[in-house]
């Protein structure tokens, strides 16, 4: 459930309290973190973190508002870190003056120079890849490409989330980027044209519309997957994800498209110290290996192995463009989005 205004606010004035005693938080031995990506996926990642160090993670979560949090608080600001689901956030936040730089060995070789910001205000910690769900009784397919859904052999047959969500305006700002605004006009028109019905809900329920016969194929990121396969308090999911394969779409121009989840430093970051620690370990074999195996994303980490469950889907040959790029040509990405009424 997202965070209200006031939850935001209050959780962290709860943390401005923490980190106020400037000493005394140090002493104590606390990192605060804001957080776009869910306590469900990330707070076993904290709990490994402070059984190793002793360092105490203490977490805001939100859907929305920590970039506008951070900037409200300004100097006062007690986090230290900010994570997000996203590059496009990273991107913003570091381009408001809200990241410092970070110049540590044990972070720089572990997250490629394409997943990560060219001065070294953010880093990404997880890949995951834009893919198409299809239908295993009704779409058997084995290879596509993303122009290949404005094609109108797919009318009525596509389900996907908004298109203005973060996840869908990296692919069109990725588009964008490969292809020009033209070309992703024309594309988004097409693609809409084959949309099965208006686009709503997340990438789970994109699964969850094949499975009942609304459509053939999806837009969907590949984790959501192995989420589905292994849900226990709805296991229904697990009946949506195995109605699906995944078929990673291959470009002429361009591979599969990625987007990162990723960190970045805080500008008055109060627990400097601590936080690069945090950072260090995020980017470390171990935490990689946690994401790996616990959320099923892909680490940035080359030494770390994807899940067993993620590699039975496939390979695939990512896009390279540097995910900075895409974040830059997002907000052409959402007018676009506004101009061909996609969501209408």
């Amino acid at each position: 459930m997202p965070a209200t205004r006031r939850q935001i606010i209050g959780l962290g004035l709860a943390l401005a309290v923490a980190a106020g005693g400037g000493g005394a938080a140090q002493a104590a031995a606390v990192v605060n973190v804001y957080s776009y990506r869910q306590p469900e996926l990330i707070k076993p990642l904290f709990d490994a973190f402070t059984a190793r160090t002793g360092i105490e993670v203490k977490a805001v979560f939100a859907d929305n508002g920590l970039v506008e949090r951070l900037a409200q608080e300004g100097r006062n600001s007690p986090a230290d870190l900010l994570l997000t689901a996203d590059a496009g956030r990273l991107v913003e936040a570091a381009g408001r003056g809200l990241a410092q730089p970070v110049n540590d060995r044990a972070i720089l070789d572990r997250v490629p120079a394409n997943l990560r910001d060219k001065d070294n205000r953010w880093f990404g910690l997880t890949m995951r890849a834009r893919v198409v769900y299809a239908s295993r009784e009704r779409a058997p397919v084995t290879a596509i490409t993303y122009e290949e859904l404005a094609d109108p052999k797919w009318k009525g047959k596509i389900c996907m989330r908004p298109g203005n969500h973060p996840y869908n305006l990296g692919l069109i700002a990725a588009m964008i980027a490969h292809k020009g605004e033209d070309y992703t006009r024309q594309w988004l028109q097409g693609l809409k044209a084959n949309l099965a019905v208006k686009p709503s809900g997340n990438d789970r329920s994109q699964a969850k519309s094949v499975f009942a016969g609304e459509c053939d194929l999806a837009l969907a990121n590949t984790y959501y997957m192995g989420k589905m396969l292994t849900e226990t308090k709805e296991p229904e999911q697990q009946d949506w994800a195995r109605s699906v394969k995944i078929v990673f779409p291959a470009s002429p121009d361009f591979g599969t498209h990625v987007n990162i989840s990723g960190m970045l430093l805080t500008a008055n970051a109060p627990n400097r110290d601590n936080a690069l620690r945090l950072m260090e370990f995020l980017a470390g074999d171990e935490a990689q290996a946690l994401y790996a195996n616990g959320n099923f994303e892909y680490p940035v980490n080359p030494k770390v192995p994807a899940n067993a469950v993620v590699t039975s889907w496939g390979s695939f040959t990512p896009d390279t463009l540097n995910v900075a790029e895409i974040a830059r040509l997002e907000p052409a990405a959402s007018k676009l989005v506004d101009e061909v009424g996609f969501n209408d």
